[in-house]
């Protein structure tokens, strides 16, 4: 068995690797330049974890796993676009180095590249692989486009966004173990397990996101604080606030949400003392663990030895605990 940094170490040589033959340039400069900013590479690290459980030559689904990890990156890169945003991983984003077009354009580059190295899977599975991950791919952008939806909206219950960030965020995590499992030769029992585990997690992870975004350390969560609560964004912790606060909180908070001259600052710190007096932190902390318990079910269903899934245990405590 590898270690997750083993894997992580492998992939990213991998993708630094790949050769852009074809012209022309201003296409591909575009996708060069997205995966070369790296990242956590999480999803091919949990594909090749997943292949792992049960076959040891992971050098052979090094092509899928890519496709994972650029088909994130291409979401990245029209979602950056989409929110106007000037970072990435502490580099300007495409639409800010070049322009507009050429990130769209680029975008759908890595779209059509992430379909042809998933294609480089054996034949034998090859079918059911596609078609998982097209429909992911759909889902992700229905995740999308509620998300969108959400903005114009102040009637966003639990429920609505938690199937938000499922779509969003948890489903390419989910795919990502599944088709390894697949890949690995896993029983159709198991690989839907690490589905179901990949699904929990990953609204977990999101959870944590929202979490992060008001009490993190910018050093370690990699961005400034309190850009959700600047934008008005639809995050478990606004509501929850809404939905718990009091008069006095609600007026509050609506106040804020409807201001359209203020101080940024000010803003983060008034919303961030009343997400205080509510306690909504708690209770975003409990949702997590609710999801963790989840997944950690679903993991001790799959039928591998318990040392073979220290691994995926211990990327999962990584994510669930990153520190704030």
């Amino acid at each position: 068995m590898f270690t997750a940094s083993q894997l992580l170490e492998k992939i990213n040589t991998h993708i630094s690797e790949i050769q852009y033959t074809r012209t022309p340039e201003g296409l591909y400069d575009p996708v060069k330049y997205v995966l070369s900013l790296g990242g956590k590479r999480i999803r091919p690290v949990l594909m090749l974890l997943a292949y792992n459980l049960y076959k040891e030559d992971v050098a052979s689904i090094y092509s899928p796993a890519a496709a994972i990890e650029i088909y994130h990156n291409y979401t990245l890169l029209h979602d950056d676009l989409m929110d106007r945003a000037d970072m990435r991983r502490g580099k300007a984003t495409v639409h800010k180095v070049w322009n507009d077009n050429t990130a769209i354009l680029s975008g759908d580059a890595m779209l059509v590249l992430a379909y042809q190295y998933m294609a480089q899977c054996p034949s034998s599975c090859l079918k059911e692989v596609m078609d998982l991950f097209s429909l992911t791919a759909l889902e992700i952008c229905e995740g999308q486009q509620m998300d969108m939806d959400f903005e114009q909206r102040i009637d966003v219950d639990e429920e609505e966004y938690l199937e938000m960030i499922r779509l969003k965020t948890a489903v390419l995590l989910a795919v990502s173990l599944k088709i390894g499992a697949i890949l690995g030769g896993a029983s159709r029992e198991d690989a839907d397990s690490l589905y179901d585990f990949g699904m929990q997690i990953g609204v977990a992870f999101q959870l944590q996101d929202d979490l992060l975004d008001v009490y993190g350390d910018p050093e370690v969560f990699g961005k400034k604080i309190g850009g959700d609560i600047l934008c008005n964004k639809k995050t478990y912790m606004l509501i929850k606030a809404l939905e718990r606060a009091n008069k006095e909180q609600l007026t509050l908070l609506n106040g804020w949400i409807a201001a359209e001259a203020y101080h940024p600052e000010e803003k983060i710190a008034s919303v961030t003392d009343l997400y205080n007096q509510i306690g909504v932190k708690a209770v975003c902390e409990n949702k997590m663990r609710e999801y963790y318990t989840r997944a950690m079910n679903s993991l001790q269903s799959v039928s591998v030895t318990e040392d073979k899934k220290s691994e995926l245990k211990k990327l999962m405590k990584h994510l669930m605990y990153r520190e704030i």
